[in-house]
């Protein structure tokens, strides 16, 4: 990739002294690992709207479903104020060519699930989410998002950087010239990580593909990039890590000894277990495909999606 993959991203992960209390919440895998590949896009909407730093703690209140947002002490709803704010940051977002978001967890403003609600007995329900997650959500339905608790968990972590990668080599796709041979390549690199998400869709996107000379490369495009999406949301798991890994398996079976494929099925099937992580059977997998230089299998993302230097299967 010749540009870093930009990111929204709360402000204060970044280490910025922008919270209610003048402090920060630095995440360093953020900055430190993560950063190495992307560029962040700050965003703290308490600032951006015009509150000072520090100020006055505040939380959701109300109905979880549309919560006013309200300081703690004296009570001020400052709902409108956030909501004008957000519809017109969300707007300007659009031209920032954002792959993704990283939202700060139980923030009353850019938590993106599992906010606490107070009700008018000061009781609190984990069913919100933050006034300008919510809108950015709503204005980028597609777009990958997490929050930075959420990226502790392995499995989300991969999840989310294997999306964001995909995403930002589908805009360097878009960004040359609408063709149905360009859409035919990228789908034809990223045929196995999509099966790796969902067979459906990626049978689905397969047929939309063969279809291209007959259908208006705008629309094309629109409609493949919806389908991508939808696709990436969907999460992986190891029954169908293996069914790809099998597919995989399947170019070399007239290759391979009767004591290869055993221990290919051995390693896959300890992955399955979970004795393994995914990284053994695709690294071992990958010896094959550089071994028989298998061209369909050396174009494939899914055996390298993300620089191995993040070690992101090394955990799943």
């Amino acid at each position: 990739m010749e540009e870093k993959i930009r990111l929204g991203i709360s402000e204060c992960l970044l280490g910025r002294p922008v919270r209610y209390d003048g402090g920060h919440k630095w995440d360093r895998y953020l900055t430190d690992t993560l950063g190495q590949y992307v560029e962040y896009v700050p965003v703290c909407p308490e600032v951006e709207c015009g509150l000072g730093t520090p100020r006055e703690a505040m939380r959701l209140a109300g109905n979880p479903q549309s919560p006013r947002l309200v300081t703690i002490r004296s009570g001020v709803d400052l709902t409108e104020r956030m909501l004008a704010w957000a519809e017109k940051r969300v707007a300007e977002l659009e031209k920032e060519y954002l792959c993704g978001f990283i939202f700060k967890s139980d923030s009353p403003s850019s938590g993106m699930e599992r906010v606490k609600v107070y009700n008018d007995k000061g009781m609190a329900e984990k069913k919100g989410v933050g006034l300008f997650a919510r809108a950015f959500m709503d204005h980028f339905p597609l777009i990958p998002v997490e929050e930075e608790g959420r990226l502790h968990d392995p499995k989300l972590r991969e999840g989310f950087v294997e999306s964001i990668f995909a995403l930002k080599r589908w805009r360097e796709v878009r960004g040359r010239k609408m063709s149905g041979g360009n859409l035919v390549d990228f789908h034809s690199e990223h045929k196995l990580l999509i099966l790796s998400h969902s067979p459906r869709h990626q049978t689905v996107m397969g047929k939309l593909v063969a279809q291209a000379k007959t259908i208006q490369p705008h629309e094309l495009y629109e409609r493949y990039e919806q389908l991508l999406l939808e696709s990436l949301k969907l999460r992986t798991t190891p029954k169908k890590h293996i069914n790809v890994l099998q597919h995989i398996m399947g170019y070399f079976k007239k290759r391979l000894s009767k004591d290869e494929k055993q221990e290919i099925l051995e390693i896959m099937e300890n992955y399955r277990r979970g004795y393994l992580p995914l990284i053994v059977p695709v690294t071992l997998l990958n010896h094959y495909v550089r071994k028989y230089e298998e061209p369909y299998l050396r174009r494939q993302v899914y055996l390298n999606p993300h620089p191995i230097a993040l070690q992101l299967r090394n955990h799943v």
